[in-house]
């Protein structure tokens, strides 16, 4: 099969299974791309997260299409795109016929907050892989000393601290981060 069927599949089942908005989709996005396809690596797929967060637009499309571009150029990031988009376009339309019609039905209000926890699942789970690649450079199984990477750690616990406690922007930690971030590399003669 060639990439752009596995690629508009992919995403297919990516639109169809990923509740809870974008942050729910990294983690079936990465099953998909990383795990089950072996299209891109981890360290890979973590950097074209990191882009598509920086971009504006929901983050499951930009990586759809970032994912995309970098497999198969503008027919993947087109594919991917639609792909992502189809199942999410037809549900919803479908979702808010049936949730007008019957919203004030008590059994809408049960089905819909037994789905927060597992939502709250998949993001945490998308935040563990992304946390543990950019402290220790691998997932869950290779964590080890030798891995910690000691400046993204500091930059990162301080980036937490400036926007839990000060409430910074968003947009300005990660732009401090990558200055810092550069500097300290530059300053130590490290390639990052």
């Amino acid at each position: 099969m060639s990439v752009l069927f596995q690629l508009f599949f992919a995403f297919i089942q990516v639109g169809l299974f990923s509740v809870g908005g974008g942050y729910a989709a990294i983690p079936l996005i990465q099953n998909q791309i990383v795990d089950i396809h072996k299209l891109m690596t981890l360290g890979e797929f973590t950097d074209l997260i990191t882009i598509a967060e920086m971009t504006p637009g929901p983050i499951s499309i930009n990586s759809a299409t970032f994912v995309g571009t970098r497999l198969a150029g503008i027919p993947g990031a087109v594919l991917c795109t639609l792909g992502c988009i189809i199942p999410s376009f037809i549900i919803c339309l479908t979702l808010a016929h049936f949730y007008y019609k019957y919203r004030n039905f008590s059994g809408v209000q049960t089905v819909l907050s037994a789905l927060r926890p597992a939502v709250v699942a998949l993001i945490a789970s998308a935040g563990l892989s992304i946390l543990l690649l950019g402290l220790f450079m691998s997932d869950l199984s290779g964590i080890t000393l030798a891995n910690f990477r000691p400046i993204e750690t500091c930059l990162f616990i301080g980036g937490l601290f400036l926007l839990r406690k000060y409430r910074v922007n968003a947009i300005a930690i990660i732009f401090g981060t990558g200055v810092v971030g550069t500097l300290a590399y530059s300053l130590l003669g490290m390639v990052a």
